[in-house]
């Protein structure tokens, strides 16, 4: 493996981590994380490190599905607190209460996701990602949102995922292209559901 493909720069190892470049650098000066510095003195991070270091974080299986999802809310969190949602129509229609309660949301659909990729993606599975975007729905349309509305927000988050996804394939040699396109596809195949769930929803009431 060469030295480009075997190593990244902080922030890529950030963004592969789904959290700050200043969480990572924290993790290698305490010794959890190993690194090493360039000529320059630049942190290069071993794409090996990373995966044993997610591993460790959790029992998430396969590895690549717990990077992918950690990426996703790591990017989530940092975007809900570095305030520029509030620029958004859609979420400054959104009580406190409410917001709260997307949180909780955010984090429901990315351990639903988890569980419907780690299981092999059967149908049965996707029972969970309609509730989910029933909950979602009846939660906003009780805000008083728009179908619209709901669905720019919901948009908003799952594009998270899909780019955590092109991220993590991007910053790693993928075992196939097919593998990686079959990911997407499963990643796809639960937002989708979940869309429909919310348009039915709203359309039903």
């Amino acid at each position: 493996m060469t030295e480009t493909s075997e190593w990244v720069s902080l922030r890529q190892a950030a963004d592969l981590l789904g959290v700050h470049p200043a969480t990572v650098r924290n993790w290698a000066d305490k010794g959890d994380l190993p690194s090493r510095r360039t000529p320059g003195g630049h942190r290069r991070f071993r794409k090996a490190d990373l995966t044993q270091y997610a591993a460790t974080q959790g029992e998430l299986q396969p590895l690549e599905v717990q990077v992918i999802l950690q990426n996703a809310l790591g990017q989530t969190r940092m975007t809900v607190g570095g305030g520029t949602l509030n620029q958004e129509a859609w979420y400054a229609s959104m009580s406190e209460a409410t917001r709260a309660t997307m949180r909780d949301q955010g984090r429901r659909v990315l351990e639903g996701l988890r569980a419907y990729l780690a299981a092999g993606s059967p149908d049965n599975r996707l029972a969970e990602a309609i509730r989910i975007g029933k909950d979602y729905a009846a939660i906003l349309e009780k805000d008083g949102l728009s179908l619209p509305q709901a669905v720019r927000g919901f948009f908003y988050f799952s594009d998270f995922v899909t780019n955590a996804v092109l991220t993590w394939s991007e910053l790693n040699v993928p075992r196939s292209a097919s593998e990686w396109a079959h990911l997407l596809r499963q990643v796809n195949t639960y937002i989708n559901t979940m869309l429909l769930s919310i348009i039915e929803y709203y359309q039903a009431e």
